[in-house]
């Protein structure tokens, strides 16, 4: 076990946050959002749209391009007690992994009414999750956007709106499979894009999907005792190779969100990037040495999470409470709906690839 990792606590990665700064709207446009861009030497408040001006010709960002999917169904058990279901992960075209919330979980066999229109066979428990396979002939995506809603984070204390169908999705979301959007990437429109087209900068993308495992809250002191949930994530040999093209000119690679970030390094835990599908649990604290990433585009994260230790692995843990101290004071706005920051690995964290 790493030295550093055996001695974090999960106090080491808290903070106090205003609760008026959890975004819980978008903004008006969605390059509307400021962007924070932490230097060697000082913090620059700039937006979104300046971010052409912060790469470099030859460098790349690679988005991940998943879509998220309607993924919360409401109902009732066969006894007609109510019933809400969270897909998690969709097995096949009939079956899906979900969290099931009710006054006692249903047991296996058990049927459930979803949306007064669907019928779902309780098949077994896996863990805190339910394997359900729906009787209809419908796929079950067909099912999810039907009469699935969104589910926003729990942090939006609002119920999902209209407008959330759209951008609570990035505009290049193709891959349906998650249950959370890789917020980093809801700030690119189309002119955004271009922009940075005009600069040089290429794109890639990456599959990662999303899981609700990502809000669940880290229930360990001891940061290496914490059990990471499970995702499953696709890299194209089209993204290798352009990787591999951007290293050799000597280009800089650009994670935009925590989630690229986590497919890029997870499919390099051999030392060399491997294109293909897979799943990852991987944990990342200070003391991870980054394979791929040099730089991160990301979300502000909740205190005491996965994501915050993964942001400090990448800038080292007291570069992480000075950023988030100039954000606070300087009144950005946080999660997913927030506003973002540009990240470089420098020698202030400890795993800087050599």
């Amino acid at each position: 076990m790493d030295a550093s990792l055996s001695s974090l606590s999960l106090s080491d990665f808290d903070y106090t946050l205003p609760e008026r700064l959890i975004a819980q709207f978008p903004p008006t446009v969605r390059d509307a959002s400021r962007l924070l861009v932490v230097g060697a030497d000082a913090f620059s408040d700039c937006t979104i749209t300046d971010l052409p001006d912060q790469l470099q010709a030859g460098d790349l960002l690679v988005f991940n391009d998943t879509r998220v999917l309607k993924a919360r169904l409401f109902g009732q058990k066969a006894s007609g007690g109510q019933v809400e279901v969270l897909v998690e992960r969709v097995l096949d075209s009939h079956q899906v992994l979900a969290h099931v919330r009710a006054s006692k979980s249903p047991k296996a066999g058990s049927r459930l009414l979803l949306a007064d229109r669907w019928e779902a066979e309780m098949v077994e428990r896996q863990g805190e999750l339910f394997r359900l396979r729906f009787t209809a002939d419908a796929d079950v995506l067909d099912i999810l956007e039907a009469s699935g809603k969104l589910p926003l984070p729990p942090y939006i204390t609002r119920d999902a709106a209209q407008h959330d169908d759209s951008r609570y999705q990035t505009i290049y979301a193709r891959h349906q499979g998650a249950v959370a959007a890789p917020t980093a990437g809801l700030h690119f429109t189309d002119t955004l894009l271009a922009a940075l087209a005009a600069k040089g900068v290429g794109t890639a993308f990456v599959t990662l999907h999303v899981g609700a495992g990502t809000f669940q809250p880290v229930r360990v002191e001891r940061v290496a005792d914490h059990t990471m949930h499970s995702e499953c994530y696709h890299i194209s040999p089209a993204t290798v190779e352009a990787i591999a093209a951007t290293r050799q000119a000597g280009g800089r690679v650009i994670a935009v969100g925590t989630t690229s970030l986590r497919a890029l390094e997870s499919a390099a835990q051999r030392g060399t990037l491997q294109a293909g599908a897979g799943e990852t649990t991987i944990f990342i604290t200070p003391g991870y040495r980054f394979n791929v990433v040099d730089r991160l585009l990301t979300n502000f994260h909740l205190p005491k999470s996965t994501l915050l230790m993964l942001v400090s692995a990448f800038v080292g843990l007291d570069t992480m409470h000075d950023i988030y101290r100039h954000a606070i004071a300087h009144e950005y706005r946080f999660f997913s709906y927030g506003d973002a920051m540009l990240l470089s690995l420098t020698d202030t964290a400890n795993g800087h690839r050599p």
